[in-house]
């Protein structure tokens, strides 16, 4: 039974999930972190003073709100944050499920192997451990570097954005190389290295706020600090090795279900051209949709998510006009402002002022206009 504080308890019994959240306390999600909080820290891994046995909150729970408090923000997910104690490297901790047909960590080995992890084309978030948990046979917890969706902070401009699908064209590319399909490369499954941009870090649970939840957290833009994307969640991913043939399996719908092969699940398919679709519809539902100024990208994407698969480019063809295209566009342009396509004239005046400033800045200090990690 996991100790909870009797402030957050209410007529001696533990409140009911909802009111029990409402209030700041350990929730369900978070229980079996906290049983599990000794053990961890003997592997190695050490937890926020919320979840270490014995924890009181900082707040009064009759005045004030627990969420503006560091020990108040709740984790409820399969993923936790800690500290690595060896050299105090911020990381998370993911729960893999067990069971047949999961093949999470055999992927993530094979990418993070040394032979693989040293290529630089190789975008894929590396593990770092695996633990077997000791109380619940099968039960395995992986390790990663603490990283945030790539989108946040936002992007400044148009060559930021075409570094970025640089890399994670290379990186899908890279994948396909090696016969895995990610099977799942969607918008949420993209991530970014923030330990140049965010040299002080930032608090796992509020992306704007410092560590120690003494403000707001300080970074750099892309263009002066930047980062390496990084592909997540291999839990759909396979292993297709060419000696077995053709791979076909059984649609698997993760983040994005309008793949058109996918209205019918039960139709095996082709997995690495729906990479190819996931891929392209990231670029055009989040840039081409969103945002001005990236029609030069609009032939290669219609085709990477065209409705007939077989009709999609393989990776290769798309790693190989993608670079045409990069080069074919003048760094003028590279350096404009991202601008949305729902953005008010107002507010884009006083945006603008402060993009040329900035821009102004990159130039004379010789910042690429497309800041390659």
């Amino acid at each position: 039974m996991v100790d909870i504080p009797d402030a957050l308890r209410l007529d001696g019994r533990l409140n009911p999930p909802e009111s029990f959240a409402l209030h700041g306390g350990i929730t369900r999600f978070e229980e079996w972190w906290v049983k599990h909080h000794d053990w961890l820290e003997e592997c190695g891994y050490k937890l926020r003073p919320r979840y270490q046995p014995g924890w009181q909150p900082s707040w009064d729970p009759d005045t004030d709100y627990y969420a503006k408090f560091e020990d108040g923000q709740v984790t409820d997910s399969a993923l936790m944050d800690a500290v690595r104690s060896s050299d105090g490297a911020y990381v998370v901790i993911k729960q893999i499920p067990s069971g047949p047909g999961v093949h999470e960590v055999e992927v993530n080995r094979l990418l993070s192997s040394p032979a693989l992890a040293s290529d630089p084309a190789n975008h894929s978030a590396p593990i770092l451990d695996v633990l077997e948990v000791p109380d619940e046979p099968g039960q395995q917890l992986i390790v990663m570097p603490q990283l945030r969706p790539y989108y946040d902070p936002k992007f400044d401009t148009i060559g930021e954005a075409v570094a970025f699908f640089h890399q994670i064209i290379e990186g899908l590319q890279f994948m396909h190389q090696h016969h895995v399909a990610h099977r799942d490369c969607t918008n949420y499954n993209i991530m970014l290295d923030p330990s140049g941009m965010f040299p002080d870090s930032f608090h796992p649970q509020d992306l704007e706020m410092r560590r120690d939840w003494k403000g707001k957290a300080k970074y750099y833009t892309r263009t002066q600090r930047p980062p390496r994307y990084l592909f997540i969640d291999f839990g759909l991913s396979r292993v297709y090795p060419p000696e077995l043939g053709l791979p076909i399996d059984i649609a698997s719908r993760g983040g994005d279900k309008s793949a058109p092969e996918h209205v019918d699940t039960d139709i095996p398919c082709n997995p690495f051209p729906t990479d190819v679709y996931y891929l392209g519809n990231v670029i055009r539902q989040n840039f081409i949709f969103r945002y001005r100024g990236f029609s030069f990208m609009r032939p290669l994407v219609d085709d990477m998510v065209a409705q007939d698969p077989d009709k999609r480019p393989q990776m290769d063809e798309v790693a190989t006009r993608f670079k045409e295209i990069r080069n074919s566009v003048s760094s003028w342009k590279m350096r404009s402002r991202m601008v949305r396509r729902d953005e008010a004239i107002l507010n884009g005046v006083r945006t603008s002022a402060v993009h040329w400033y900035r821009r102004l800045g990159y130039t004379l200090t010789r910042k690429p206009a497309i800041p390659d990690a």
